[in-house]
């Protein structure tokens, strides 16, 4: 009950504001106020055991602030960031809008975070023992040419401190950041990748998966080229997917909402996400890890996602708008048919 009056509290407010507001409260004591029980209902992938396949999206909790209380929310795994080498400011306010008629998000948020440093040190001194993801990006500033550099050094420094890491190159708020999608850019970024993930896994002794988080806009044949060259260079996953650039002609919400540049999340980005994830897994064939998310507003969304193949799945918006007791349903729902997939 209090957790809901205090979303509802915070949806009242402006966008970017709450989400301020909610990163500390869960980042302190007022966090026991909204625990929820994290339901067992275990997968295993990547060598590593979860819980329960329901995550947090990265991009909630960037800096790794409120590992505390997000851990006491009922998720399988957390995964913060993105993260870049040195802290920026990301673009100009207002740069988080709500499309409340659709159940959806806008933002352009574009990499704001406190530096991979600060990440860290928040990791390093936050307790938490569930599964983590670390999401790593590359500064504005860093010109695509040099942008294998900012991820591996990420890397290095957080590969230790978690679970898996994820490589964002699916963000539309960053420019020319999707360019790295394409052809050689691609081979090479992810080749550079791959070589400090096993040259930090003979030196410390640690092999940490990394998957691709990729974008819902790309085509079939481009998400033909990517899958194959994520298989070939020997990456250990997939997301699907980030937010998407189109504005479907569904929406309800007032025209200057729509209009917004930026990344649009929720509910009316669950067809196009799903489409994504039907080609990725027809792509990668039946084994190859898929974490799916994008649209997830409540349970069914949840059950489309495994029956088109996700191993995984996890929330962002949904989590906004509806609070943990998502997480709960859908575990539940799972936890009734006892299967993770069909």
């Amino acid at each position: 009950m209090i957790e809901f009056f205090a979303r509802k509290t915070l949806q009242a407010l402006p966008a970017e504001m709450a989400h301020d507001l909610a990163i500390k409260a869960l980042g302190g004591p007022l966090s026991a106020f909204t625990r929820a029980k994290q339901i067992q209902h275990p997968v295993e992938l990547m060598g590593i055991r979860f819980p329960n396949p329901v995550g947090l999206a990265a991009g909630f909790d960037k800096n790794g602030d409120a590992l505390h209380g997000l851990s006491k929310q009922g998720f399988g795994f957390l995964e913060i960031g993105t993260i870049t080498p040195k802290p920026q400011a990301g673009n100009d306010k207002p740069r988080l809008f709500r499309l409340a008629a659709d159940e959806a998000i806008i933002n352009r948020m574009g990499f704001n975070n406190k530096g991979i440093d600060h990440l860290v040190q928040r990791v390093k001194h936050s307790g938490y023992q569930g599964v983590l993801g670390i999401n790593i990006g590359k500064n504005k500033t860093t010109p695509n040419e040099r942008a294998v550099d900012d991820y591996v050094h990420c890397f290095a420094k957080a590969h230790t401190l978690c679970d898996y890491i994820t490589v964002n190159i699916s963000s539309p708020n960053t420019p020319d950041l999707r360019e790295l999608q394409n052809d050689q850019a691609f081979v090479d970024l992810l080749s550079g990748i791959k070589a400090k993930q096993l040259a930090c896994a003979e030196i410390d002794q640690k092999y940490t998966p990394v998957v691709v988080k990729i974008s819902p806009d790309q085509n079939h044949e481009q998400l033909q080229f990517m899958v194959q060259q994520i298989k070939d260079i020997g990456f250990d996953g997939i997301i699907c997917t980030n937010t998407t650039i189109d504005r479907p002609n569904t929406l309800h919400s007032d025209a200057e909402l729509i209009q917004q540049a930026g990344g649009l999340s929720g509910k009316p980005l669950l067809e196009k996400s799903n489409q994504t994830l039907k080609w990725v897994r027809q792509c990668a064939g039946k084994n190859f890890p898929i974490f799916a998310v994008g649209g997830i507003i409540d349970k069914e969304d949840a059950r489309q996602k495994f029956e088109l193949g996700a191993d995984l799945i996890q929330v962002y918006t949904g989590f906004v708008l509806k609070g943990n007791h998502l997480i709960k349903q859908i575990n539940q729902q799972l936890t009734s048919e006892n299967k993770t997939r069909p």
